[in-house]
């Protein structure tokens, strides 16, 4: 595990981060050091090329000078890929194509993998923002934004030109980016087919474009919910186990559509997808992802939401690191410096906006991170082969039952935060269940089936949860029996949770299991973002659960949630 000092420069971008959402116009010197040290990380391994945005005169949260990577810098790989890109032709295209995508975010490699370009944007625009000078922001931003200023598409341009041939222009700009960046697969995150505000169609998406002009292209509609409905995923403990999303809000009207022939190998029922909860979804979608940038060895993939700045770089921070994890990209960064990356470039250079998501309790950024231990099997591996378990200490359970019945009351919190409905943030350490959260009161007697529908805390969510326990559940019951009643009766100053001179009931052992490479390289990312982030961010303070217990079980959190170096996290 790495020293914590060497992380005080995540701790400088989250806090600049929790601020202010990124713009290329108005930037300190805090946020020179962070665009600085991306470049630093990204030379690491690539040669590269810079795409100059200095005033945000292509796209106002666009990072000042957008990386382009061009080959990875080994001598091994330089003879095996060469850059077929001009960059002064590139900076041409994305000038000429910025109009074609909401808010100007237009299409940007962003990952280089086997010579492929992963690459990010907006959705399109609509006629309800390309037909005004400020459009899509004046609508939803109450202003002009800097990006739009000087835009050469009016309403009379319109009206003279006719809309099909205005699509045809600014579309056929972005088709020209497309091909020239080698992209075949674009993946459509929207869960609408087009965004209406106040009763305009502000974007569109490739899927529903009239004239078909992305039909060369093969286009994935993939629905995942938006920021919103991560509030639902805050408001539940930061648990994502058993959070359905309601498919059945009428501004949903975009199902999921998936060419046959990309689905063939990966042994997942599709039709089904309605009734995923937030884990299996992430997952499914995380696996066909991988699955079609290694399937096709010449093309590379696009994937974009509407404003492609919580659902984009959900998806695409998560492939980098896991490619990252098998060794595939970024080869010499360690683990807190990858996650430096991708936390700086992906999320906040890229104008993810986590001071509002924060105060509305929208926590995707947490998500992101915290989802790491969801993706640590060899089904998830690129490499294409078993990825090897070390050889050296066998691995210990993430929070041993017996660690968890021990557990000291300055790990817990308060003795005030143990309510009868506390639930312990934690892993699947509690049963192969891929649990994010335990909740204690979910142990009883249940006679219902297997899973039970609930009230959901919001029209977005169908929330269901597990009824009859299973057997380990049941070998659980006493030892919680007794840690709740230790929380109620021993709550004023013992020293530990339960007393250590009394000991606990014996509790199952996992078998002592070693990880693979990428599993400690996921779970040591995983830790240094959650004690990072707690530090800094304070999720204590920022987003109360309902549960009572995140405040003061968050410390255990950090140190238990798929993670072993217990001793290196304060």
């Amino acid at each position: 595990m790495e020293d914590p000092v060497q992380w005080d420069g995540l701790a400088e971008l989250l806090e600049e981060f929790s601020k202010a959402q990124y713009r290329a116009k108005d930037v300190s010197s805090k946020v020179e050091r962070i665009e600085k040290r991306c470049l630093e990380l990204f030379g690491k391994d690539y040669c590269y090329s810079l795409i100059q945005n200095v005033n945000g005169e292509l796209c106002s949260h666009y990072p000042r000078q957008i990386v382009f990577l061009e080959y990875e810098s080994t001598e091994e790989e330089k003879n095996m890929f060469e850059s077929t890109v001009q960059v002064s032709k590139l900076q041409d295209l994305v000038n000429r194509s910025k109009m074609a995508r909401c808010r100007g975010r237009f299409v940007c490699p962003v990952i280089l993998y086997k010579g492929k370009h992963i690459c990010r944007s907006a959705t399109l625009a609509g006629w309800g923002e390309l037909y005004g000078r400020t459009g899509y922001n004046y609508i939803f931003s109450g202003g002009s934004d800097d990006a739009w200023a000087d835009t050469e598409v009016t309403e009379d341009d319109a009206v003279r030109n006719g809309e099909s041939q205005l699509f045809d222009k600014v579309r056929g700009h972005d088709i020209k980016l497309l091909r020239y960046l080698s992209v075949r697969y674009i993946c459509d995150l929207m869960v609408e087919n087009k965004k209406v505000k106040f009763g305009l169609n502000v974007t569109s998406s490739e899927k529903v474009d009239k004239a078909q002009r992305y039909s060369d292209f093969t286009l994935l509609s993939v629905p995942y919910p938006g920021c919103e409905f991560f509030k639902d995923y805050k408001d539940r403990g930061y648990s994502a186990e058993g959070l359905i999303f309601n498919w059945k809000q009428d501004y949903v009207d975009a199902p999921l559509s998936i060419p046959p022939s990309l689905t063939r190998y990966l042994n997942i029922d599709w039709r089904e997808y309605q009734s995923w909860d937030l884990v299996k979804q992430t997952q499914n979608y995380l696996k066909l992802l991988i699955h079609i940038i290694n399937g096709d060895e010449h093309s590379g993939l696009l994937v974009h939401c509407i404003s492609g700045w919580d659902r984009t770089p959900l998806f695409v921070s998560l492939l980098r690191l896991s490619l990252w994890a098998d060794g595939m990209v970024h080869c010499n960064l360690e683990p807190a410096e990858i996650l430096y990356l991708t936390v700086a470039y992906d999320w906040f250079l890229f104008g993810h906006m986590l001071s509002d998501r924060l105060s509305k309790g929208e926590e995707i950024l947490f998500f992101c991170f915290n989802f790491l231990k969801h993706i640590t099997s060899d089904e998830f591996s690129s490499s294409g082969r078993k990825t090897r378990r070390k050889s050296s200490q066998p691995r210990e359970s993430a929070l041993s039952l017996e660690d968890f019945c021990m557990l000291k009351r300055r790990d817990r919190g308060s003795a005030n935060s143990l309510s009868s409905d506390f639930s312990v943030i934690t892993d699947d350490s509690f049963g192969n269940h891929n649990c994010e959260s335990v909740d204690l009161n979910s142990y009883g007697n249940h006679s219902q089936a297997v899973w039970r529908r609930t009230k959901a805390s919001s029209p977005q969510t169908v929330v269901w949860n597990r009824g009859q326990p299973s057997a380990e559940d049941r070998l659980l019951q006493p030892a919680i029996a007794e840690i709740k009643s230790s929380s109620s009766s021993s709550s004023n100053n013992s020293d530990h949770f339960l007393r250590t001179g009394s000991s606990p009931l014996e509790v199952p052992q996992r078998r002592p299991q070693v990880p693979t490479e990428r599993e400690s390289r996921l779970e040591a990312v995983q830790s240094i973002f959650l004690a990072t982030y707690n530090a800094t961010i304070d999720l204590k303070s920022v987003s109360p659960s309902p549960s009572g217990a995140i405040g003061g079980l968050l410390e255990q959190f950090v140190r238990g949630v798929g993670l072993r170096g217990t001793s290196t996290i304060v």
